[in-house]
C-alpha cells in the first residue's frame, strides 16, 4: 500500500467551514450520490463531485459539461470532506476550477473518463495529501471507507433499493423451493 493510502485518515483536521446539509453546502468535500439503476444493483458505484471552498458542488456531469451548485443525479447523500492544508501546489478552489476548466471540454465515459476522473484531476493538481497519483478508483474506495452518508435519508436512498431488489431474489428462491411445481 503507498504511503499516501497510509496518511489518509477520517481524524484529519476538519476546516474551519461546517457542512450545511440543507443549503447542500459541503466546504472541501468529496460528496456523492446514488446513480439509478446501477447503484440499485451495486450500491458502491455513484456519480462524484468536488466542492470548493464555499462548499459550492462542482460535478462532470455529461459530455463537455460541469455542473455548478446542482448535481447532476440529485442532492448528495455522502461526503467526505477533506482538510484544505493538504493541498500542496496551488489553492483548493483554483484547482477545482482548473480541472472543471479541462472537463468541460471532454467527453464523457462511464468507464474511464468520468465524474470520479474529474474529481481525481483536481486532487492530482493540487497534489491533495502529497500526492498525484488520485485516480477513480481509488476515490471510489476512500469515499466508500471515510465518507459519512448526509443522514437516515441519504443512507436510504443509497441502500435501500438495492436491500428490496435482494428481499425480492430471496422471496423468489424460496417459493421456487417451497412451491410445488406442477406437472
Amino acid at each position: 500500500m503507498s504511503s499516501g493510502w497510509k496518511k489518509m485518515s477520517s481524524s484529519s483536521p476538519v476546516p474551519e467551514k461546517p457542512v450545511d446539509h440543507d443549503r447542500q453546502r459541503y466546504p472541501y468535500c468529496i460528496v456523492w450520490t446514488p446513480l439509478p439503476v446501477i447503484t440499485w444493483l451495486i450500491p458502491i458505484i455513484g456519480h462524484m463531485g468536488i466542492c470548493t471552498s464555499a462548499g459550492v458542488i462542482r460535478d462532470f456531469a455529461g459530455p463537455y459539461f460541469v455542473s455548478e451548485d446542482n448535481m447532476a443525479f440529485g442532492r448528495p447523500t455522502m461526503y467526505w470532506q477533506l482538510s484544505p492544508s493538504k493541498a500542496e501546489s496551488s489553492t483548493w478552489d483554483d484547482s477545482v476550477h482548473q480541472a472543471s476548466e479541462e472537463y468541460g471540454h471532454r467527453m464523457h465515459n462511464l468507464c474511464c473518463d468520468n465524474c470520479h476522473s474529474h474529481v481525481a484531476r483536481a486532487l492530482n493538481l493540487m497534489r491533495y495529501n502529497g500526492s498525484s497519483s488520485w485516480n477513480m478508483f481509488k476515490l471510489g474506495l476512500l469515499v466508500i471507507l471515510y465518507g459519512k452518508f448526509t443522514g437516515v435519508g441519504g443512507f436510504l436512498k443509497t441502500w435501500l433499493p438495492f436491500m428490496i431488489l435482494c428481499l425480492l431474489i430471496v422471496i423468489v428462491v424460496v417459493l421456487a423451493t417451497v412451491v410445488p411445481r406442477a406437472e
